[in-house]
């Protein structure tokens, strides 16, 4: 039997951002799932591409591309070690595959746009530090 869930993580670096993604390593990844690692950059950061995929995101960005700190540069994020590392273990130990999916705009818009377009079975994300009421 096949699991091919499709199960996305909102990353935007940050310390409950990577806690979310190792959460869903432990609990909820499983073998030949497809991991959605979702990221959302304002708007104008980089005014071009933002247009250019302003509705629907960048391609699907294969793990051996977001290895490469040049493609992550391109797309205006920070190559994060501790991530990769993660994205890498996954990827080879649960044989999970591993893709990202960049959008522009306001996060909480593009993560909702996300679910529907990738067609997720579920998104985990963490609270960037804030409480239940100001989510």
């Amino acid at each position: 039997m096949t699991n091919d869930r499709k199960i996305g993580v909102a990353i935007d670096f940050s310390e409950e951002s990577k806690k979310a993604l190792k959460w869903a390593v432990d609990n909820l990844l499983e073998k030949e799932d497809t991991l959605f690692v979702i990221h959302v950059n304002p708007s104008e950061e980089n005014e071009s591409r933002s247009l250019l995929w302003s509705n629907t995101g960048s391609p699907l960005i294969p793990l051996t591309e977001l290895r490469d700190p040049d493609v992550l540069q391109n797309y205006g994020i920070k190559f994060d070690p501790e991530v990769l590392g993660v994205l890498d273990y996954i990827s080879k130990q649960k044989e999970v595959t591993v893709v990202g999916k960049i959008y522009w705009g306001d996060a909480r818009d593009k993560l909702c746009e996300a679910v529907g377009a990738l067609n997720l079975d579920c998104l985990v994300m963490g609270s960037r530090g804030l409480g239940s009421f100001k989510r």
